[in-house]
């Protein structure tokens, strides 16, 4: 037997040299004869305990009766049961003589005595926690007594251990025994080594080794006396010295007291059951035990229990002490959401108490579940992160953003939700800074490029924004082919009033990256035209930036003149607090602009001065304004870059902003008013009968007159797109024409040419802007016959005029 239980405690080492385990320092207090250690793992540097017992030689019988706990410890296994990992025995040198020592290396615990100290609770929130560890305590005697047939034997305050996350486990099981009821009879002892007990803690029948009735009584009878003695020790805050010193319940608090009489009964018969001991007393219900146990069968709730607890969770955690909360209830929550049985707002709940932890231990227990629950599928969970990425993200290394969140949280780019689009943009303004440049350029560009063009105005607002936030962590090439792309082809283009004020905002606090050809080529002009938007705020925010750059263009010239040519591309200014707003959301802007159905199209503004009025009315959209001829000025690099605003065309953009119709194309604003002199004549000429023009004379003329819109296609020119390096060609009209428009009187007051399909320079079919039209004689009333149908010499008929049979009729007379 001994040799068998020998075998048992070696487990898998034969000594200290194979011990896989570093042996610690001890602690304060222990169970019996054992000393309890510190101790790490030697493979992964895990903590452990270790609990050693030594005695003279093999046959010692504290060392018999170890050798009893260790084979119990490692064959009961429970929850509420200290969870065994390894075990040995060994010599070891004490001097001149040999020891022979048991090491038990368990889960990582500490005496419950100590732990009551370190913890240090008072009031309610001790007699709670003291509630959740008697509730544990309880439910393992119950289960060695009720369910296995054991008794513990010496349940007391040295008897239970605290694991790292503040719950109660039962060891001590040296002297663990069946409870052997078949003979009654017998005086033979039940309990092998009852004699480990101290005396305050043994009941009367225990004390008088009275076996007999001992194996009348209940399995529970003596643990339950124990469990008196260790709600004694707990409230007393001193280890039991007799036996007579459990009467002094002043302690014990009046909810307990009644099951704890009952559990001291004299009578073993009439001791209370360890099991109905949780159920009966109203000390077990508080806040803290019902929280735990709702959280331990989280997976057999229904959504709405799940919802409404933890909607509540958060108020219930401000009462509870921080510690139990931190290293209970936070693993319980994280490994609930981890695993699917928690609901999305137990991730707020998660967050807010992760907030109380340090940074490190933040990264350790908190980090580790996020990152996995990026991966999932529910959109509430998703949305919940990216709701609150503010609170972990700085948190986050740059290789686990761009290995392992990024590729799951880019799928909300195309989300068909748009609260989910809108966060997974907004969550961009944290996560790009950890992004690599391979990430940025090849990612999430392109991902921004197609919701600049969303259908959500909110959106395309905020895309623009994120766009100039984030300009400083792209690299040089990038920032050139996207930056002024987004901005003017797309942001100073949108129907959206906010959009075109962000893209404004954005030009002037990126206006350190322009080169000075871009910004008076490519950028001021688009800032110009909006000068006269209808929007009072984008009007505002236009003419500050309009004076920033210029600002940068003078000090450029300044610098040219200096001769300061090492400098003279530098275009930094300090920004205008006008446009200091960029850094946050436009979400606020856009609420007060109304909803985003209101703005699908700019409306007209409402001015006193009729000019304007008719000018902005004619004007609904800024979209086409200058589409063409700005794609056309971009470089090659930027029209065949794979982010998008590279391969702008007038298509999109017109589809995304209105019809041609709707440009600026459209607009004519250098037309003067006719001067009286000029206005007396026009109208005496109008008295005057106007007879048609013939129409051989009207077409000839058409040749000759030019298109008159073609006068103010070059004003628009430089506003369209950077001039050219060499001589414009888009307009066809030359200084020495035969044709003087300037000495022209008609031309003051000339209709504007018709609104064309995009062919401004060519001539209309129908001239109505001929000047001689009004001399030129009728066109006769009827139609002269075609010579080729007139028959000479003949009565008959002329043929129709159908050509291929005049053709086949000359073919045939000239083969004859």
């Amino acid at each position: 037997m001994f040799k068998f239980l020998k075998e048992v405690v070696a487990g898998s080492g034969s000594g200290l040299k194979d011990f896989p385990y570093t042996i610690g320092d001890p602690y304060a207090t222990a169970w019996g004869s054992w000393t309890h250690h510190r101790g790490t793992s030697k493979d992964d540097g895990s903590p452990v305990s270790i609990f050693s017992l030594s005695g003279s030689n093999p046959q010692d019988r504290h060392l018999v009766a170890g050798r009893n706990g260790v084979k119990r410890l490692r064959t009961v296994r429970h929850p509420n049961i200290l969870s065994f990992l390894h075990s040995t025995e060994a010599e070891v040198p004490d001097g001149p003589a040999m020891k022979h020592t048991i090491y038990i290396v368990t889960e990582p615990v500490m005496p419950l005595s100590e732990k009551v100290k370190e913890l240090n609770l008072g009031g309610t929130q001790r007699d709670e926690y003291f509630a959740w560890g008697l509730h544990q305590i309880s439910k393992a005697v119950s289960f060695l007594n009720n369910d296995c047939k054991l008794v513990h034997g010496n349940v007391c305050l040295a008897s239970v251990v605290v694991t790292q996350t503040l719950d109660w486990k039962l060891h001590a099981f040296d002297v663990l025994s069946e409870f052997d009821a078949s003979n009654e009879a017998s005086g033979s002892p039940m309990l092998q080594f009852e004699w480990l007990v101290g005396t305050q803690y043994k009941p009367m029948e225990l004390t008088k080794s009275d076996w007999a009735s001992i194996r009348k009584s209940p399995p529970w009878a003596i643990d339950s006396w124990g469990l008196g003695c260790l709600i004694y020790e707990l409230f007393s805050g001193a280890k039991l010295a007799r036996t007579e010193d459990l009467r002094n319940t002043a302690s014990i608090p009046k909810s307990l007291l009644p099951d704890y009489q009952r559990l001291l009964n004299s009578t073993p018969s009439r001791r209370l059951n360890p099991s109905k001991l949780i159920d009966n007393s109203e000390f077990f219900q508080n806040k803290l035990v019902e929280t735990i146990q709702f959280m331990e069968v989280l997976n057999l709730k229904d959504s709405v229990e799940k919802d409404s607890f933890f909607r509540k969770l958060p108020n219930i955690a401000e009462q509870l002490p921080r510690e139990i909360v931190l290293k209970k209830l936070l693993p319980v929550l994280a490994s609930s959401l981890e695993f699917g049985s928690a609901a999305a707002p137990a991730l707020t709940v998660l967050l807010k108490m992760g907030s109380w932890l340090p940074a490190d231990q933040f990264s350790i227990k908190v980090l580790p579940t996020i990152v996995k629950l990026f991966a999932s599928n529910d959109r509430a969970i998703r949305a919940c992160l990216l709701q609150h990425i503010d609170q972990f993200g700085e948190s986050l290394s740059a290789q686990t953003v761009d290995e392992q969140v990024f590729p799951n949280v880019a799928t909300g780019f195309s989300d068909t939700t748009v609260s989910i689009r809108e966060l997974t943009l907004k969550s961009m303004l944290v996560l790009a800074p950890k992004l690599s440049q391979r990430t940025i350029s090849g990612s999430l560009l392109k991902y921004l490029s197609k919701l600049q063009v969303d259908e959500d105005p909110g959106i395309r607002t905020n895309t623009t924004i994120l766009l100039g936030n984030i300009a400083s962590h792209m690299n040089d090439g990038t920032r050139k082919r996207v930056l002024i792309n987004a901005f003017t082809v797309r942001a100073l283009r949108d129907t959206f009033p906010p959009a075109r004020a962000a893209g404004i905002m954005a030009l002037s606090v990126t206006s350190s990256y322009y080169e000075m050809t871009e910004i008076a080529t490519r950028i001021l002009p688009n800032i110009v035209v909006l000068t006269f938007d209808p929007d009072s705020d984008v009007r505002t925010k236009a003419f500050q930036a309009t004076d920033q750059f210029l600002q940068i263009a003078r000090q450029h010239h300044e610098k040219l003149t200096t001769g300061d040519t090492m400098v003279a591309e530098s275009t930094g200014v300090q920004l205008n607090t006008g446009n200091s707003g960029l850094l946050g959301w436009a979400m606020s802007s856009i609420t007060q602009k109304g909803k985003p159905s209101d703005h699908g199209s700019i409306s007209t503004a409402n001015a006193s001065n009729s000019q304007v009025s008719a000018t902005s009315a004619a004007t609904p959209g800024y979209a086409p304004s200058t589409s063409s001829s700005l794609d056309k000025a971009a470089p090659a690099s930027a029209r065949s870059s794979v982010d998008g605003w590279g391969e702008l065309e007038d298509d999109n953009i017109h589809e995304e902003n209105g019809s041609d119709k709707e440009g600026w194309d459209d607009v004519d604003p250098f037309d003067d008013k006719a001067s009286p002199s000029l206005l007396s004549n026009i109208q005496a000429a109008q008295k005057r009968p106007v007879v048609q023009p013939k129409q051989a004379v009207a077409s000839a003329r058409s040749h000759q007159l030019k298109a008159p819109k073609s006068e103010d296609d070059p004003l628009w020119g430089p506003i369209a797109a950077a001039p050219p390096k060499s001589a414009s060609k888009s307009a066809d009209i030359k200084p020495s024409t035969s044709h003087n428009d300037e000495d022209d009187l008609w031309g003051s007051i000339a209709a504007p040419a018709p609104k064309t399909s995009g062919k401004p320079l060519k001539a209309p079919a129908a001239n109505s802007d001929d000047l001689w039209g009004a001399i030129a004689a009728p066109p006769p009333s009827t139609k002269a016959r075609p010579l080729a149908s007139s028959g000479r010499g003949r009565g008959t008929k002329p043929a129709q005029p159908k050509l291929g049979a005049q053709r086949i009729g000359r073919t045939s007379s000239t083969g004859m």
